[in-house]
């Protein structure tokens, strides 16, 4: 009798036509490292989060070209809008694609979403005033539903010892299109200026200048979108009569998470789970941060000297970043697995943010550096922010997936980037309008210039770091 009441109850029973059980079964006979996975899931948040982050060098010069800034020092504050148009955007619509995404399937959003990029990012390139630019900006945020749902997939594409280094995948692809999309903005905004030879002032990128790096962008994501055609479905869809065996192994899994053997409504359940709202919670504190990092940096490095920034070309910019991205890359692939094993998700995401504080303490002093030297502190003092922006984001992208049942995964995730969209709408238009004031007080006793605004930066990531100790961040058991 005992023999019989442990043997059934703990074996999951497979469904010929469920492609999310087909995925469980590949995972169960693969040995080694994933790597087909790993290029799926790199390929498709990288071609995500070009579009996002690729305008941000240009982004000043673009605003200057719509003649609506009426001083110099108001520019940053309408670039602020233009980036923060898209967060706003995203955090109305990521609940309804998480829901979609749990309904119908991982892959009909992926692929809804990135064919969305390929034409909304070219007709932002074509925009002629400050209004269309935002209005695209809008439109491409409130169709891209693909991190929060891509984060779900890779949480179920791999298996239970590789989901770290599958969320590592994602925060890395992540981290380095934030950096390769400025690069591709940098290089290739202004073609006629940057490359006479090759583009006249007459031609298509000679009248729309910012046109070519969202091109090239697009062709990119068309190819991702391609791509995506074959990758596999992960979602469970068991059509057929649950035999009483399967229904003790459900019984199982729910009683473990919690649940009364009925699927809650996926906003009430949610919203009461603490270990995923405070992660949420703690990840949307660092999400703001950093985009309003992004929005700074960029608009310090291009500022001009005499208001404390370096006086840096797009170009020059793009070059930071390039740098700051394959370093990133290296890193964070070899190294964050092995961390996460050794400290947790937890711990790590707090040494990072620890360790981000007096390295951004020191930014405004690199403005006193030329040449060369200049060149060396900035590559790597980006090189590690970026390096512990990323370590913090896996860190908590774990726990949010850990928190949460499959059936319920694409809307946490679609909650979550609401959330965090509605913090990352503010960094932009906060991290322009401080940048712009901090420029306006260069013979200010107290933290003048600069220094006020990297000063903020690391108020709101001290907060972050805070917030990652108990009893505020909890964990499910």
């Amino acid at each position: 009798m005992a023999h019989e009441s442990k043997v059934p109850l703990l074996k999951k029973q497979y469904y010929e036509n469920c492609p999310g059980c087909k995925v469980d079964q590949l995972k169960e006979a693969k040995t080694g490292w994933p790597v087909r996975e790993l290029i799926s899931i790199w390929i498709l948040v990288l071609s995500t989060t070009l579009p996002i982050s690729s305008l941000f060098p240009y982004l000043y010069f673009m605003v200057r070209d719509f003649n609506i800034a009426t001083r110099e020092e108001d520019i940053g504050y309408y670039a602020g809008y233009v980036g923060s148009s898209f967060m706003l955007a995203r955090a109305v619509t990521s609940v309804i694609w998480g829901v979609v995404a749990d309904r119908y399937g991982r892959k009909p959003v992926i692929l809804l979403g990135t064919s969305a990029m390929v034409v909304l990012n070219i007709l932002f390139g074509l925009s002629v005033n400050f209004w269309m630019a935002v209005t695209m900006r809008a439109l491409l945020g409130c169709l891209n539903g693909l991190i929060g749902t891509i984060k779900a997939y890779a949480s179920e594409i791999f298996r239970e010892d590789q989901q770290a280094l599958g969320l590592s995948t994602v925060s890395t692809a992540w981290g380095i299109g934030l950096i390769i999309g400025p690069a591709l903005g940098g290089f290739l905004a202004q073609p006629a200026e940057k490359y006479p030879n090759v583009f006249s002032q007459d031609s298509l990128f000679g009248r729309f200048p910012y046109l070519l790096p969202c091109v090239a962008i697009s062709i990119i994501t068309l190819g991702v979108t391609i791509a995506s055609l074959w990758i596999p479905e992960t979602l469970h869809v068991h059509k057929e009569e649950r035999t009483s065996v399967d229904d003790s192994y459900d019984a199982l899994e729910t009683a473990a998470s919690g649940d009364d053997g009925k699927r809650p409504a996926v906003a009430q359940s949610l919203l009461r789970n603490w270990p995923l709202m405070s992660a949420i919670i703690v990840y949307c504190v660092f999400s703001l941060h950093d985009m309003a990092y992004s929005e700074i940096f960029s608009l310090w490095a291009v500022s001009p000297r005499k208001l404390g920034g370096l006086g840096y070309s797009t170009a020059d910019v793009g070059e930071t970043l390039s740098v700051s991205g394959l370093g990133l890359l290296v890193v964070q692939l070899s190294l964050y697995p092995y961390m996460e094993r050794l400290l947790g998700p937890v711990m790590v995401s707090r040494l990072a943010g620890a360790l981000s504080i007096p390295l951004l303490a020191s930014y405004p002093f690199l403005a006193r550096f030329k040449g060369f030297t200049l060149h060396l502190l900035l590559n790597c003092a980006s090189i590690l922010k970026n390096l512990l922006a990323v370590s913090i984001a896996t860190g908590l992208s774990i726990l949010q997936n850990k928190a949460v049942e499959q059936h319920q995964r694409g809307a946490a995730n679609g909650i979550a980037m609401t959330a965090m969209s509605l913090f990352k709408a503010f960094g932009p238009a906060g991290g322009g309008a401080l940048f712009s004031w901090g420029e306006s007080r260069q013979d200010a006793a107290f933290l003048p210039g600069n220094q006020m605004v990297f000063f903020i930066l690391n108020v709101v990531e001290a907060i972050g770091v805070l917030l990652t100790f108990k009893p505020f961040l909890a964990q499910r058991r």
